[in-house]
């Protein structure tokens, strides 16, 4: 009766109990005795984490280095996937004429021949495909089978850039890369050291030694000023191209307005590329007037960027293969490039 009359006084507070209430409360009103019903599970949070989890929509991919190769020398797609080497043949005009005589014998003018090889590699990679493993992955919202062909498809990508800088060693073969091609000219000492270190006027002499190397060595026949000119720097080095004077003009602001033809390429490879000092190279993108080709200075022959080579059906899934085919890189006029170590 004490515990109703007290309920009944919080009405006076603004605190209603029912009178449904008040016969709950006494129910429980019992001794120790009392054989109330314990917990039969163990204590645990209201509602399990996966339930008050909010996903992110897609994935986000970890990433590989750049691959710079086509972008510096572009790429060629000739020959077959089976074929053994790619030959660029060099045609060499000779002769000299002299002072005209009627009795002399007339001079008379010749032509030599020599052929450039390189070899094609074929590099390979495959998936295999379980059934178990494709149903489980499509419960995450993941596609097994197209994940998998995107990774292969990738390192046959990777494979081939490497290929195109540092060419492939297999014994006899003759598969170069930019960094290591025949013919090409020795390294300059950059003037000044490394670039970090340098001002804007050392960087900016650099290139312009650069500009005079490549004009001297074709003996005019490329022109800085007006023919398309690449340079190729590390990773390393290329940002300090906004290096500037007191004035607020960056090395870059100068070579586009006195250059406007020169493009600027930046490479992973050329870091540490000549025995541990980082590489910049220097050429002429073509070369007029020069042979009966397309004028290159350099060609990446792809005989076969990619290639499914086939695919098997198992009782509890399939197998795919792929392939591609490279030839590396070729110099094909070692005079149109500059290179220079110490950057």
């Amino acid at each position: 009766l004490a515990l109703a009359e007290n309920a009944s006084s919080l009405g006076d507070y603004g605190i209603h109990v029912g009178q449904d209430h008040l016969e709950e409360i006494f129910a429980f009103g019992q001794d120790a005795a009392s054989p109330i019903q314990p917990g039969m599970t163990p204590s645990s949070i209201g509602s399990p984490v996966q339930f008050n989890q909010a996903w992110l929509p897609g994935f986000v991919d970890t990433m590989t280095a750049v691959r710079r190769i086509d972008d510096i020398c572009g790429m060629v797609n000739t020959g077959e996937w089976s074929d053994e080497q790619i030959v660029q043949g060099v045609m060499e005009l000779s002769g000299q004429v002299e002072g005209y005589s009627d009795g002399g014998n007339t001079a008379l003018g010749d032509w030599n021949v020599t052929w450039n090889t390189q070899t094609i590699v074929r590099m390979e990679g495959g998936i295999s495909i379980g059934r178990l493993e494709q149903e489980r992955a499509s419960a995450m919202r993941v596609n097994t089978a197209e994940s998998k062909r995107a990774a292969t498809g990738r390192e046959l990508e990777i494979a081939r850039n490497a290929i195109g800088f540092y060419g492939y060693n297999n014994g006899n073969g003759r598969t170069y890369g930019l960094l290591n091609a025949p013919g090409l000219l020795p390294y300059i000492t950059a003037a000044g050291g490394e670039w970090s270190a340098g001002d804007f006027q050392s960087i900016k002499n650099c290139i312009l030694k650069g500009f005079q190397t490549l004009r001297v060595q074709s003996m005019d026949r490329v022109d800085p000023g007006t023919d398309l000119i690449t340079i190729v720097l590390p990773t390393t080095a290329v940002d300090y191209m906004a290096q500037a004077t007191d004035f607020g003009v960056s090395v870059l602001d100068w070579l586009r307005g006195a250059y406007s033809n020169v493009r600027i390429v930046s490479a992973p490879e050329m870091m540490e590329a000549n025995a541990g000092q980082s590489a910049m190279y220097m050429f002429a993108d073509s070369v007029r007037d020069s042979g009966t080709d397309d004028g290159k200075t350099w060609a990446q022959v792809v005989p076969t960027k990619f290639m499914t080579l086939g695919v098997e059906q198992k009782t509890k899934g399939y197998e795919e293969a792929y392939t591609n085919a490279t030839a590396g890189v070729m110099c094909k006029r070692p005079y149109a490039v500059a290179r220079f170590t110490g950057i």
